[in-house]
């Protein structure tokens, strides 16, 4: 299975650092090009190239690893999905200035950490990011931890637990293998509606949990 990583922010790059870490092959995008992210692959090595959004987005299994606030534009404009694998990293919340009145707003209780929620009404995040790829297996994982552990799978003895969730069993095994692969404990949220809601930052009740299973 061929894997593909759209976006090269924290989420992105930190993805790329645990597949390179156990030699596992992707190509990583952004939107200003694949000779933007040079010195990011001769820091990862051999295993992670450089590749455009379009390359990226025709592998078997394609990371989403794009801002909430760029995703329809990205995600809407690529070929079809054909049934392939997306993992969505994303949550639904806008990174603010630290210099504008948002995040001064003492009504957003998340305004100290520089973002506020956005607000999808009735729906949860992967249902909309589904509408963004359609004929996707959307999987939801990688979004639920801070960004800077995801290259430590392994502390304190154990493995952290990663949280995943999707619709399509074929796809969650896929998703769960890599999650092996690179060092994670693995835990099935069992479908998108049940696991999305509950792992999706900023109130799902899993967000930030950084649970270690003990070998």
């Amino acid at each position: 299975m061929s894997i593909g990583i759209i976006g090269s922010g924290a989420l992105g790059s930190n993805v790329a650092r645990a597949l390179a870490k156990k030699g596992i092959a992707a190509t990583i995008s952004n939107s200003r090009g694949p000779e933007s992210l040079a010195s990011l692959v001769q820091e990862l090595g051999p295993s992670i190239k450089a590749g455009t959004t379009a390359e990226a987005a025709s592998a078997d299994i394609v990371f989403a690893a794009v801002r909430w606030t760029d995703a329809e534009k990205v995600l809407s404009g690529l070929p079809a999905w054909n049934g392939r694998i997306v993992v969505d990293g994303t949550n639904p919340v806008e990174f603010l200035d630290p210099n504008s009145p948002d995040a001064k707003d003492p009504t957003n209780p998340l305004a100290a950490y520089g973002i506020k929620a956005v607000d999808l009404g009735d729906k949860y995040s992967s249902e909309v990011i589904s509408q963004f790829v359609p004929g996707a297996r959307v999987v939801k994982a990688f979004n639920h931890l801070g960004v800077n552990v995801l290259s430590e799978p392994e502390v304190a003895g154990g493995k952290r637990v990663l949280f995943y969730s999707g619709d399509d069993a074929d796809a969650k095994a896929e998703v769960r293998k890599i999650i092996e692969d690179i060092g994670f404990s693995p835990v099935d949220l069992g479908s998108l509606d049940v696991g999305g809601p509950l792992a999706s930052l900023p109130f799902g009740s899993l967000a930030a949990q950084n649970f270690i299973k003990i070998q």
